[in-house]
This record gives structure tokens, sequence and C-alpha cells, in this order.
């Protein structure tokens, strides 16, 4: 029986444990959602959500806690100065766990971990994406002309044929390869 063991131990020792959870976290913290197994996502979603009380607490004590759980400086700062302010009416309930399926390789369960946002901020990020992607067609559409091409190559020549295409006929002889010089073994006396 479990009686009184609440935890997973994920087939890992206590360290290699917590070097795992602080990855995920961390990790989570970065990007917003990582993709893990479902007993590693359950793990840290309950680590990442203590976090993120220290970082709505917001002083120099929770900072402290959070900078020995955190592997990075400016995720920590992340936590305080963004991700700890979109909780700030919330009660709990910070990240949620999407089942996504078995990975091919051992048919583990994997989910995605990703933080909970409010629907004003899944807004601002689509149109932040929309605009991205506008500005990168524009800049993709806008090719810069080259100049001075065809002032440059004389009348009657033809332009160099483009490189991957085949020339036509034999191949040019180039210069012979050189030879390598036999090896001669140096005897001391």
């Amino acid at each position: 029986m479990r009686h009184r063991k609440d935890h997973r131990k994920l087939s890992r020792t206590a360290s290699h444990r917590r070097a795992v959870l602080r990855n995920l976290v961390t990790a989570l913290f970065q990007y917003e959602r990582i993709e893990t197994t479902v007993a590693k996502a359950k793990e840290a979603r309950r680590l990442a959500e203590r976090l993120i009380t220290f970082g709505k607490r917001g002083d120099v004590a929770a900072r402290r806690h959070v900078d020995t759980y955190i592997t990075r400086p400016d995720v920590t700062r992340k936590l305080f100065a963004t991700i700890a302010p979109w909780y700030t009416e919330r009660q709990g309930g910070y990240t949620r766990i999407i089942r996504i399926g078995r990975r091919l390789g051992d048919a583990g369960e994997t989910a995605y971990l990703e933080l909970v946002k409010s629907t004003e901020q899944k807004e601002a990020e689509r149109q932040a994406r929309i605009a991205a992607a506008e500005a990168k067609e524009r800049t993709m559409g806008e090719k810069p002309e080259k100049k001075g091409k065809a002032e440059a190559a004389p009348a009657g020549e033809a332009e160099r044929p483009k490189r991957g295409r085949r020339k036509e006929g034999p191949p040019e002889p180039g210069p012979a390869p050189a030879k390598k010089a036999p090896r001669r073994s140096v005897t001391t006396g």
C-alpha cells in the first residue's frame, strides 16, 4: 500500500529527479508550453504552481527562494515581471495538462504542460503573430534589385551558366592531382 506517499519517483534517484523537475519548470516558464510525459507533467505542475505563488508575493525572500530552484536568472526575471502579474486575481490553477497521445518509441503517454492564459492574452498573442507574419511576407516580397550587372558585362559575351546547371559537352580538363611522396622511416642510432 502507498499510504502517505504522494510523490512520483519517476524511476530516478532523488538528485536526478530534482534536476529533471528543475529543468522542466525552467523550460515551462521560458517557453510557456512544453511537451513531456504525463507523470513528469503532473510533478512539474506541483512545483510550477508553487513558484508562481512565490512570484505573486514578489518580495526579496520569495525571489531568493525561486532562484534556488530556477536554473536561469533571465527566467526568474520573466516569472516575477511577466508571468506572476497574469495571475494576480487567480487563486491557483495556473497550469493545464493536455494529453496528446502515446510516443512512438516506447508508447509513453505524452502531454503538453502549459501556462493558462486569459482570452485577452490569447487574442493579443494572435494579433502579434499575424503582424509578424505580415511583416515577414512584406520583406520577402521585396527582393533587392542588383544593379550594374548588365553594365559590367561587355557586349557580345555570353553570361556564365548558373550554379547547379550542367554544362553541355565534355568536362574541361583541369590540373592533375599532386602525387604524394613515399614515407621514409627515420632510424636513430
